[in-house]
C-alpha cells in the first residue's frame, strides 16, 4: 500500500511539472523584458508650444486630441500643477479663455497639486466638447496579459460654483472602450484628490488605440476629470515565482510532517 506522504509528493511532482509548462508556454516568458513601458510619454511631459488646449495651441508627444461631436477642439488641455491655479493652461484657448482650475492660488484652498507621478497633467471638460485623447500602442503580443494603470483626480474650472462629478471612460479599441471609473463628487471650487486604477487584459492584436474619455455634471458648471502617470506594461513574472514557491512550501510541510508522525510512532 503506497503511503499518503508518497502520493502528496507525487502530486506536488506533478503539479511543479504543470506549472513549469505553463511558464514555458507563457510568451512573456523569454521575449518580454517585464519592465518594457508601452505607452509613450505617459506623464504628458514632452510638450510642444508648453502647457495649453491639445490640438489647439500645444501637442503631447505620442497623444491625440479627437474634435468634439461639434466640430471643434476637444477641451481637453495639459496643466502644470505649480501653475494650474495662477497662469492656467498657457496660452488662450480658441475661444480667447486662459483656462485655469480653482485652486490654492485663487481662492480655494482644496488641495490642488501633483499627482503621485508629478510634473504635468492632463485636465478634461467632462460635460462640454468632450474629445478623446488617445495613443496608437503596438508591438503588443496576442495571447499576452498587460496591466493598464493610471492616476486620475476632479477638479473644477475657476470662476464658476457648483456641485460637480467626474469620471472617465477608458479602454482599448479591441477590448471594447467601454471601461469606467468611479464616478466621484466635487464640491463648488473643489478638488477630489488623486486616484489609481488598474486593468488587466489580454491582448487580441498586435497593435491597440488606448483612449481616454472624460465624463461629468453638470454643463456650464465645467468639471474637469485630470489625468496622469498612465502606464502600461506587462505583469512581473514573479507570479510564477510565487506559486513554484507555494508549492515547494507545501512539499516541505507535508514532509516534515510525515516524519513528525514516524517519528511520534
Amino acid at each position: 500500500m503506497v503511503s499518503r506522504s508518497r502520493n502528496l509528493r507525487t502530486h506536488l511532482v506533478a503539479a511543479l511539472m504543470g506549472l513549469a509548462g505553463i511558464a514555458a508556454a507563457t510568451p512573456a516568458a523569454a521575449t518580454i523584458d517585464p519592465s518594457h513601458q508601452f505607452v509613450v510619454n505617459g506623464g504628458f511631459e514632452q510638450t510642444t508650444n508648453g502647457a495649453g488646449e491639445l490640438g489647439y495651441n500645444t501637442a503631447a508627444v505620442g497623444w491625440t486630441s479627437s474634435p468634439a461631436s461639434n466640430g471643434d477642439y476637444g477641451y481637453n488641455f495639459i496643466f502644470n500643477p505649480a501653475t494650474a491655479s495662477t497662469t492656467g493652461a498657457g496660452a488662450p484657448n480658441q475661444y480667447g479663455e486662459n483656462m485655469t482650475l480653482w485652486g490654492p492660488n485663487n481662492g480655494s484652498n482644496n488641495g490642488l497639486g501633483a499627482s503621485p507621478t508629478g510634473g504635468n497633467f492632463l485636465a478634461a471638460d467632462g460635460a462640454y466638447n468632450n474629445g478623446v485623447v488617445s495613443q496608437q500602442i503596438t508591438g503588443l503580443i496576442v495571447g499576452q496579459t498587460y496591466s493598464l494603470s493610471f492616476n486620475w483626480a476632479g477638479a473644477q474650472q475657476s470662476g464658476y460654483t457648483g456641485a460637480t462629478t467626474e469620471a472617465w471612460y477608458y479602454g482599448l479599441y479591441n477590448e471594447g472602450f467601454n471601461n469606467e471609473t468611479a464616478v466621484i463628487n466635487n464640491a463648488s471650487h473643489g478638488f477630489t484628490g488623486w486616484h489609481n486604477d488598474t486593468m488587466a487584459f489580454v491582448a487580441t492584436s498586435s497593435s491597440e488605440v488606448l483612449s481616454f474619455l472624460a465624463v461629468g455634471t453638470p454643463n456650464g458648471k465645467p468639471p474637469f476629470a485630470l489625468l496622469d502617470g498612465v502606464s502600461l506594461d506587462t505583469p512581473e513574472p514573479s507570479a510564477f515565482v510565487a506559486m513554484f514557491a507555494g508549492v515547494i512550501g507545501l512539499g516541505v510541510f507535508a514532509r516534515r510532517r510525515s516524519r513528525t508522525k514516524r517519528s511520534a510512532k
